[in-house]
């Protein structure tokens, strides 16, 4: 008889901020955070940025159970960290469905729909108009 493949047990969360888009893969390990092949630490420059990807594991008291492997692509640092916290957090879900209210109290569950907004014809931005002149 050939030997069976043990299953490893994955779950993924779709995370997005501005025009960022995360997907989060976990299993269980001992707290590695890949990202786009990169550690967190290289792929991340600043401190702050990398404790908002790690922020859903400390609400859950989860640090260092699970192993993290995120694609990220669009947008800037900060809006690529505040989707791959989304992700994580919505994997979490799937994991346990009791870190709800903790994830849910702490916003990491709310889609943060904020994005620049387009600039308007007749204007010289968004909502900046060309300055005005009596003469």
């Amino acid at each position: 008889m050939p030997a069976k493949k043990k299953e490893v047990v994955r779950y993924q969360g779709t995370g997005r901020r501005k025009t960022s888009v995360a997907r989060a893969y976990l299993t269980a390990g001992k707290g590695d955070i890949k990202v786009n092949g990169k550690t967190l630490d290289e792929y991340l420059p600043q401190e702050t940025l990398r404790m908002v990807v790690r922020a859903p594991f400390e609400v859950t008291e989860t640090v260092g159970q699970y192993d993290v492997n995120i694609n990220v692509y669009g947008g800037g640092y900060t809006g690529q960290a505040g989707a791959m916290r989304h992700a994580i957090s919505r994997a979490l879900l799937g994991v346990v469905d009791d870190y709800r209210p903790k994830l849910k109290a702490a916003g990491f569950l709310t889609r943060d729909s904020r994005a620049k907004e387009r600039k308007k014809y007749g204007l010289k931005a968004a909502r900046r108009a060309p300055q005005f002149s009596k003469r």
